[in-house]
């Protein structure tokens, strides 16, 4: 057994926790436990009614995924501008960010076309939001929106346990743990077979219909299986999910999907820092 699993293994919490500022690896320069704004900063005001304030990591992706679908159906009022929030930097701590979300975490959304402004934060908020606004991307049978809203929760309550969970100890945590990988890999593996069972015979998460179901899972989920997150789609066996890698890579291919998964992207082949309008797409896909 190795010295580092050893003392892993010996921890024993103090009585009363106290704030290391040097614990937590990749992140431990903007994770704290504490809220509110750590500086002034005044964030921009586009053109457009809809200003979102984000990152392009699975959260983010989700709204520009679900604007740009908007915009395909030929929704102008869907237009919008997206700023970017480089959350390394410590951007989501700034008064205006925390202005429009209080927990400091993208995506974030003013809707300007209200009187006064919307604020809207949590991603899965902003799609139901979207959604109602603009009366598209949900089924209208009763039961299959309730079967979109059930998919829609679940991710939300599953996510978690992918990003925090796996996504941290397999790929940023300081030290690589046993434990922790180990548990939140069965979870996260649980988690693929729970979809790839419902895939087997379902075009989309809530039936035939493409959804906000589909916009809220995809960045995590497809994103994972299509070996875009983590780097650990062999680590995973993502390959035995067969349905899962079909419905995936079916989304992949939407132009909307395309346009959604670069925006507030600073890495990458193809990356779109910024965007204010349709014509920010020129010549990237």
């Amino acid at each position: 057994m190795s010295s580092d699993t050893t003392s892993h293994q010996d921890y024993l919490p103090p009585k009363v926790w106290t704030w290391n500022t040097e614990n937590g690896g990749k992140f431990a320069s903007t994770n704290r436990p504490v809220a509110g704004a750590t500086h002034e900063k005044v964030l921009p005001v586009g053109q457009h009614a809809l200003q979102l304030h984000s990152l392009g990591t699975p959260n983010g992706q989700k709204v520009t995924i679900m604007l740009e679908e908007l915009l395909a159906l030929g929704i102008t009022a869907a237009e919008y501008d997206a700023y970017l929030i480089n959350i390394g930097e410590g951007d989501q701590f700034g008064s205006g960010f925390v202005e429009i979300n209080p927990n400091s975490k993208i995506p974030a959304l003013m809707d300007h076309s209200t009187n006064p402004p919307t604020r809207v934060f949590e991603s899965g908020s902003i799609l139901q939001y979207l959604a109602e606004k603009f009366d598209a991307l949900v089924p209208k049978d009763f039961a299959a929106k309730t079967e979109c809203r059930n998919w829609l929760f679940w991710q939300m309550g599953s996510a978690p346990y992918l990003g925090g969970g796996f996504g941290h100890f397999y790929a940023y945590a300081p030290t690589k743990m046993q434990y922790p990988i180990d548990r939140f890999t069965m979870e996260t593996k649980r988690q693929l077979d729970v979809l790839d069972k419902h895939l087997a015979d379902k075009t989309y998460l809530a039936g035939d219909e493409y959804s906000i179901a589909d916009i809220a899972i995809w960045p995590w989920y497809g994103n994972l299986v299509l070996g875009n997150l983590y780097d650990a789609a062999e680590f995973l066996d993502v390959a035995s999910y067969t349905n899962v890698l079909r419905w995936a890579k079916a989304i992949e291919q939407r132009p909307a999907v395309k346009r959604g998964a670069i925006v507030n992207r600073t890495w990458g082949e193809v990356s779109l820092a910024e965007r204010h309008s349709a014509s920010d797409f020129d010549g990237l896909l």
